[in-house]
């Protein structure tokens, strides 16, 4: 049986108000209990971080944390368990990289965390998982391509940037153009859709992305696989179904069987006004991807 990491055993202090969705990481664990092992995302080194993370940046967080005003860019309340949970979120995708380079397929249930710069934290994002985990590998010998697949409903802004002096990897995001991030970063390609796009424009702006991102063979892919793309969802403003959603992962996911490399799958967004939605959706990725690399 396969296994996937999950941050579902990391408290998270917020008040209840707070729009942040912190049941899905328990919901997605338990929605997927009997198709694969979920295992406890272990927490990151400090020492891994630095290969992706300026130094000044980490030594704030260590030391004192996030001011009010950083705090107010990130969207989240600074607490020690906000910290602790990004620790184990990017550890669970370190995890799941190497997970992916020995079997074929890496899954972390959280993570996709791609607001985070090198220096700073924005976006409900203090790290960049999939920066840090590329890094790492960097730091180990491996040499091959990558391909970053972002298709959470926000441009990964952080991730351009910590990618932008590095032709090694090809940064892929299709997005709500008129979402935040306000400022826009450049990636490798960036697809902006309009406001309430539907399953139809959705899939005819995926396809077209997807032949140039992957025309250079990738060695490793990382796929967002956000779901704040789902009509109804509190920040997404697109208004794509679940089946649509199911489409979507599908030519990912072929994309990537026809290539012949590892995938690592990191969580991103979901916010939906229905939480079984947002539950349903990444529960969904997750099962189509155990049937596709079955």
């Amino acid at each position: 049986m396969r296994h996937a990491y999950s941050t579902a055993h990391c408290e998270l202090d917020l008040p209840d108000y707070h729009p942040f969705p912190k049941y899905k990481y328990r919901g997605v664990a338990e929605a997927l209990k009997g198709r694969l092992e979920v295992r406890p995302a272990p927490a990151i080194a400090w020492e891994a971080l630095a290969l992706a993370h300026d130094f000044e940046y980490l030594h704030k967080l260590q030391s004192q944390g996030l001011s009010h005003q950083e705090s107010h860019k990130v969207g989240l309340p600074w607490t020690q368990s906000l910290l602790t949970r990004a620790l184990h979120a990017s550890g669970g995708t370190l995890a799941a990289t190497r997970d992916a380079l020995q079997t074929g397929l890496g899954m972390n249930l959280a993570g996709g965390t791609h607001h985070a710069y090198p220096g700073r934290a924005e976006g409900y994002c203090l790290f960049n998982d999939v920066a840090v985990a590329t890094r790492n590998l960097r730091a180990e010998g491996w040499k091959g391509r990558v391909l970053v697949v972002d298709l959470d409903a926000h441009q990964g802004n952080g991730t351009a940037v910590c990618f932008e002096s590095d032709p090694s990897v090809f940064t892929l995001s299709v997005h709500a153009e008129r979402n935040y991030p306000l400022k826009k970063e450049q990636s490798d390609l960036d697809v902006g859709l309009s406001d309430k796009a539907t399953d139809q424009e959705y899939l005819q702006a995926l396809e077209p992305a997807l032949d140039t991102a992957f025309a250079p063979k990738p060695d490793l892919v990382f796929y967002n696989a956000g779901v704040d793309i789902l009509h109804n969802d509190r920040f997404g403003r697109l208004a794509v179904s679940l089946e649509g959603l199911a489409e979507r992962d599908q030519q990912v996911f072929e994309r990537v069987k026809a290539a012949n490399v590892p995938l690592v799958i990191v969580m991103g967004g979901g916010y939906n006004r229905d939480p079984h939605v947002t539950v349903s959706g990444h529960a969904q990725t997750y099962r189509l991807a155990l049937e596709t690399f079955s």
